[in-house]
């Protein structure tokens, strides 16, 4: 059976697959990312669970993976194969794309960025499914951005594209780790939620979800904390729509958990911002933390399918890989 390997490399943890061509899940294994061993030690850990998956399908399909996908965080040069850069992996310019088809034995691989990829997934086979243009938005640790055209995820000139996390939205407030003051992750990500509301009720140990269930029960402090943060989020969100025009919202990730304590207040808050733009649908994700793995999978499949359009991409690929 025809089959691709899926990799989603996260801080804490790698979620893979094997993927069929029509997109099933054939296979799927998780494995402890292991960063506190050092990054070399990461690299490694991914060679081998892809190496593990190859034999896998090979016993149980009766044939190797056709093509391997993974999407990594951080930093990303998806048209070298490059992980550039991971704050929380701590690796530099590793040659992903070249070491994973080597340890593959030359089968092609494609880097991707994990937030862009979750967003290719969204968009093709999720929440976004039918629409031509939408900005995904998964608000968790931090806030970042999948842009979607036509099915494609545009990923900017750098590499850079849909990092709405630092729209600064509230001028000379907190300092971001980007080396910005008031940028919208510091205000409105899972972990911004869960540090304001943990100082506001004065459990150290509160979170996002417990506010979130402040909020439902009529809880006054947990209604302030939560506008504020939505309040902040809808402001992004406005400078995202003025620039993009997306047709659908798809807003994911930790906070996106809350249902509708969460969208019911951000529509209208969008809703009320707006005024010569046209208001997107804005909802909720639909494929939860496979994603990121479903995306890494549809990576896969392009480049078989860019590849047999033209052969001569394959053969500089594999050419670059033996090299």
């Amino acid at each position: 059976m025809k089959h691709v390997i899926a990799l989603d490399v996260g801080g804490t943890g790698m979620k893979a697959a094997l993927v069929g061509a029509d997109g099933a899940l054939l296979h799927e294994a998780r494995r402890a990312t292991g960063r506190e061993r050092g990054p070399d030690a990461v690299v490694e850990t991914i060679m081998d669970f892809a190496a593990g998956l190859r034999a896998y399908g090979e016993a149980t399909y009766g044939e190797s993976a056709s093509a391997a996908g993974v999407a990594v965080p951080g930093i990303v040069d998806a048209g070298n194969g490059i992980a550039v850069y991971a704050a929380n992996l701590g690796w530099r310019d590793v040659p992903m794309r070249d070491l994973l088809s080597r340890r593959l034995h030359g089968v092609p691989v494609a880097l991707g960025h994990d937030v862009r990829t979750g967003g290719l997934a969204e968009g093709r086979i999720g929440a976004g499914r039918g629409a031509d243009r939408f900005l995904f938005v998964p608000l968790g640790t931090g806030i970042a951005g999948a842009i979607g055209i036509n099915g494609v995820i545009e990923s900017g000139a750098h590499g850079y594209a849909g990092e709405i996390g630092h729209i600064v939205v509230r001028p000379g407030g907190v300092l971001c780790g980007c080396g910005q003051r008031g940028c919208l992750e510091r205000l409105a990500s899972a972990s911004a939620v869960s540090a304001a509301w943990a100082a506001a009720c004065g459990d150290p140990d509160a979170d996002a979800a417990d506010c979130a269930k402040a909020v439902e029960a009529g809880d006054a402090r947990a209604r302030e904390v939560w506008l504020d943060a939505i309040g902040a989020l809808a402001d992004g969100l406005v400078t995202a729509l003025t620039l993009l025009d997306p047709r659908t919202l798809i807003i994911g990730g930790g906070l996106a958990e809350a249902g509708e304590t969460l969208f019911t207040p951000l529509r209208a808050a969008v809703a009320e911002r707006v005024t010569f733009q046209k208001l997107p649908q804005i909802v909720p994700a639909a494929l939860g933390d496979t994603a990121g793995c479903l995306g890494a999978g549809l990576l896969a499949w392009d480049l078989l399918a860019t590849n047999a359009a033209d052969p001569t991409h394959a053969t500089e690929e594999a050419t670059e890989v033996s090299a």
